[in-house]
């Protein structure tokens, strides 16, 4: 289960990686690219997750049945994602105002601009570490 997520994952956010590259090389500001990109994982999620909950529950309740969704690992997972989201947008906004990474979200001077790449990137992996390990009962949820 895991391992299928993570794939559908990363098929559908590649194409949104490499468009948000494209319109963070050519624009002055990066404010478009961080919007192509939490847009389109918001749409993922919303849709994703919320439409086939609702074609599910309108054909169960059609039937005269609960529509129920036995998803314990999913609180879990929703707040290690909003918690390390609101990270991420913390460090983006500390980096516009910041003149050691040339005040720019994305780009800059090459140590400051390869180190909050690398933070973001263990931060990926913090997130899928501990909701995988949630997942597997390793660690309890909340």
């Amino acid at each position: 289960m895991v391992t299928a997520i993570t794939f559908v994952a990363v098929g559908t956010s590649l194409a949104d990686l490499f468009e948000s590259r494209e319109v963070a090389i050519h624009e002055k500001y990066a404010d478009s690219a961080i919007e192509n990109i939490t847009a389109t994982n918001a749409v993922n999620v919303f849709l994703g997750l919320g439409l086939p909950w609702t074609i599910a529950a309108i054909y169960h309740g059609a039937k005269g049945n609960k529509f129920l969704v036995d998803a314990p690992t999913l609180q879990f997972s929703v707040a290690m994602y909003l918690t390390v989201a609101v990270v991420c947008f913390g460090i983006l906004v500390m980096r516009r105002y910041m003149s050691c990474s040339g005040r720019a979200e994305l780009g800059g001077p090459f140590v400051t601009k390869y180190l909050t790449a690398a933070v973001l990137c263990l931060l990926w992996v913090l997130y899928l570490l501990m909701v995988i390990l949630q997942a597997y009962d390793v660690i309890s949820g909340i």
